[in-house]
């Protein structure tokens, strides 16, 4: 890709070519002429296309012409649609037709915490976690504590320690005991009290909620020990003498978290969810792939990369179900379709009701068109194990979790299923981060880079530019994976982010 050229074609098969920049009307763009303005990052028609024909981008049907258009015009929403029934054509899931020879062991490291489980961590952080909404403010007074900004004396003898930090939520109570969105809330909580960054864990419930801490810790088969601690509001004498208490058990916690000290891990150690939001046109083009040349390589050094947010991938499933190593797989990746496909349904909502507003504005017109440059984060390897919500990922390799598009919603899962680091795109722009699990953003686009970069870890937009290309910026993403594992504060850590982000997945009746 050069920068010689207004527009950046994606494949010869393509009815459309995107906009390097803001085109104007009389652009000659191959053969055609541009019919008016046409926005960066958006679609130009290169020849005339019949109403109700399929619409091509990555040689791939993004939509269907809800109307005649004329070569040279602007394509999007007023003139490309879904069409019926996820746009009125079958897809062929060829279940493990693109299965390929796994890549050679490469071997890399990272300065990293070894646990004494075999878990490594990329971060050395006390966490507290609340059971309810009731016991949130308490969780956050104890972690307020310890805050370098409020108190900065508190933890300046523990010089290992990258901070205490209170992840609290809206549920735990007005629900179903047992039912699917109680199980989604526990296992989030447990993968957090599991995680290899949380070097010890304080659990606050208030003593009379639904999620009762016995019962979390029966469910998660977990038990108290020095560095897992949990107890009740009413059974500790109200607000204050609830964070007192809190305080004094976080500070029996910090010494033997203190003497963890970083030292060489296997990149093989390294678990990555792969985020993008903020999407525009640029995202399939720039960011996405260079991200999947990143998880390429860390595959290929025995690390694992998880691929979520399931409603963005509608429409583009089937370019994973044929890289599934076995029709399992594969054929649990379409059961999590269908089953977003009912769960919006008996919400009267439905798939297409994404891109968002943001995305449009950037370029994007329909799901299948977001999904198909969203899939690209993945890179180009087998798909070895296909998770629900939360769940352990115990596989190595490139994998996915079903959750929801969401941000902070899916990378909540995926850090519950053990990513010690987060990998997040945009191309309209992010404030973003999470705890404990560092975050890196990469713009799409240079405009963006140029606008938020106090926020933006790298600018991807060099693609588009043509001052780098996608394998190229790929090795510098995975080049910045190491250094960041390696203690290395992403933007996000940098501005504070990660406490508020934490943000389990809400499923079912509030009672």
């Amino acid at each position: 890709m050069t920068a010689t050229t207004p527009f950046i074609r994606l494949h010869p098969n393509d009815d459309v070519v995107i906009a390097r920049a803001q085109l104007i009307g009389g652009s000659m763009i191959e053969n055609v002429t541009a019919r008016g303005l046409i926005p960066a990052g958006h679609k130009v028609a290169t020849h005339d296309i019949a109403m109700g024909a399929p619409i091509r981008r990555y040689n791939q049907i993004i939509g269907f012409a809800s109307r005649a258009i004329q070569g040279g015009e602007h394509v999007h929403v007023h003139n490309c649609t879904i069409g019926e029934e996820k746009g009125g054509f079958a897809r062929d899931y060829a279940f493990c037709a693109d299965v390929r020879a796994e890549p050679p062991r490469q071997q890399a490291s990272f300065m990293g915490y070894k646990r004494s489980n075999g878990q490594v961590a990329t971060r050395n952080y006390i966490g507290i976690l609340s059971t309810v909404n009731c016991s949130a403010t308490v969780a956050r007074g104890v972690a307020e504590h310890f805050s370098r900004r409020m108190n900065p004396g508190a933890l300046q003898p523990f010089a290992h320690i990258d901070g205490v930090v209170a992840l609290t939520h809206g549920t735990g109570c007005g629900m179903d005991h047992s039912g699917l969105g109680m199980q989604l809330l526990r296992r989030t909580l447990s993968g957090y009290a599991r995680h290899p960054n949380f070097a010890g864990v304080l659990v606050i419930g208030l003593g009379c909620e639904t999620n009762q801490i016995a019962a979390w810790l029966d469910d998660s088969h977990l038990s108290e020990g020095p560095l897992l601690r949990t107890f009740n509001i009413q059974d500790s004498g109200g607000t204050a003498s609830t964070i007192a208490k809190g305080v004094k058990l976080v500070e029996e916690m910090l010494a033997q978290a203190n003497d963890c000290q970083r030292e060489p891990c296997d990149a093989s150690h390294l678990t990555v969810g792969l985020q993008c939001g903020g999407s525009d046109g640029y995202s399939g083009i720039s960011a996405n792939p260079a991200l999947g040349v990143a998880v390429d390589l860390l595959v290929a050094h025995g690390g694992t990369a998880i691929l979520s947010e399931t409603p963005e991938i509608y429409g583009a499933e089937h370019l994973l179900t044929r890289r599934a190593v076995s029709r399992e797989i594969g054929e649990k990746l379409v059961e999590r379709i269908r089953w977003w496909e009912h769960y919006t349904a008996i919400n009267e909502g439905e798939m297409d009701n994404n891109p968002s507003p943001g995305n449009k504005a950037g370029g994007l017109t329909t799901i299948l068109e977001k999904s198909l440059g969203a899939v690209a984060k993945g890179g180009t390897g087998n798909l070895h194990g296909v998770f629900e919500y939360a769940e352990p990922v115990n596989t190595r390799g490139f994998v996915f979790m079903d959750t929801p598009g969401y941000d902070p919603v899916s990378a909540t899962g995926q850090v519950a299923g053990g990513a010690n680091m987060i990998c997040f795109t945009t191309g309209r722009g992010s404030a973003y981060g999470c705890a404990p699990s560092p975050s890196l953003k990469f713009s799409t686009n240079s405009a963006l880079w140029q606008r938020q970069q106090e926020d933006i870890d790298l600018n991807c937009g060099e693609i588009v530019d043509g001052t780098s290309d996608v394998n190229t910026m790929g090795r510098r993403i995975f080049e910045l994976m190491l250094a960041t594992a390696s203690g290395n504060r992403s933007k996000s850590e940098q501005h504070g982010y990660g406490q508020a982000e934490f943000v389990p997945w809400q499923v079912g009746a509030v009672m």
